[in-house]
């Protein structure tokens, strides 16, 4: 009984530290601010004190393949923007069999906006999404400086902002691209971990796969008593199925204590600037839509390669 009772206290102090120690790394990389910040990249608006957008008009049915979809707004007053996310998302596309990195990141430009949006507890994932982002620039711009010589870029490059310098061209110019270059140069190791884009986006394609079930969850009806899953519980289910199988057991553990800590479900209905669940249904088809067709190309090019399992 003594040594049952040692485990139980054992376990609660565990589950407190490391409670503990997501609010101090968190601190770190989300500043203090008023109301008056409210809505910004690095302030979210909890549900004491929430945006105010004006809700689109939104049909209330799914758009149909020949049909134009529903009217997605700029938001005012937040950074996530779902028109600018889904602009980019389809951009990505628009090389068949294939998706362009430059759109595709910036799509995670907006999903990190999204996902900071969610509060301090999040952003101890989210900046490990934004480290991935970055690296694959880098790598990037690293390739780009390589491929003009001690030149540099021409002057015209130069005009580029740098999170699209490389880009448009080269061999970082779409994720087959980057694929072939990369083991061309044999810097995807399949047994051992190294920093190549391939097993860098390998990490952003799961973790947009939990953006797109969790999404999807917030589509769904209620159940037999009328109760809607919270996105706590919508986030939780995600990952388990996303991310928690790459996952170390301290880190799912720590996972499960983030999701409790997410807003509530009126809150994500204003991230993309609708009112009701009944407007929300068809703005977030649209996008799990996008997400469904960007992930599964990416699937199917990192599948092609073996490249769906690298450490």
């Amino acid at each position: 009984m003594v040594l049952l009772r040692r485990t139980a206290l054992l376990r609660l102090l565990l589950l407190a530290a490391m409670l503990a120690l997501l609010l101090f790394v968190s601190s770190f990389w989300l500043p203090q601010g008023g109301i008056s910040e409210c809505g910004s990249a690095w302030q979210p608006c909890l549900s004491f004190y929430r945006l105010q957008p004006e809700p689109p008009s939104v049909p209330t049915g799914r758009a149909g393949a020949g049909e134009a979809p529903p009217l997605i707004k700029e938001c005012p007053g937040q950074s996530f923007q779902a028109r600018r996310l889904l602009r980019h998302l389809k951009s990505s596309l628009t090389d068949a069999d294939d998706v362009l990195l430059e759109p595709y990141l910036q799509s995670w430009d907006q999903l990190l906006n999204f996902m900071e949006s969610l509060g301090t507890m999040v952003s101890f994932f989210s900046q490990k999404v934004k480290e991935k982002v970055v690296l694959i620039r880098r790598l990037t711009l690293k390739n780009s400086t390589e491929a003009h010589g001690k030149r540099g870029p021409s002057d015209s490059s130069r005009l580029q902002p740098p999170a699209s310098f490389g880009l448009k061209t080269g061999a970082y110019r779409s994720v087959r691209s980057m694929v072939g270059a990369e083991l061309k140069a044999g810097v995807v190791d399949f047994f051992e971990r190294t920093d190549s884009g391939c097993r860098t986006l390998l990490r952003l394609h799961r973790s947009l796969l939990w953006v797109k079930l969790m999404l999807e969850g917030l589509t769904d009806g209620p159940d037999a008593d009328g109760r809607y899953k919270t996105p706590g519980e919508l986030g939780r289910d995600a990952y388990r199925v996303a991310l928690a199988p790459h996952h170390p057991w301290m880190l799912r553990q720590a996972a499960e204590v983030v999701f409790l800590a997410l807003p509530d479900r009126q809150y994500f209905l204003q991230l993309v600037c609708v009112q009701s669940q009944e407007e929300a249904t068809p703005v977030l088809h649209v996008i799990i839509d996008a997400l469904t067709l960007v992930h599964t190309q990416t699937q199917t090019i990192l599948a092609e390669h073996g490249m769906l399992e690298l450490p």
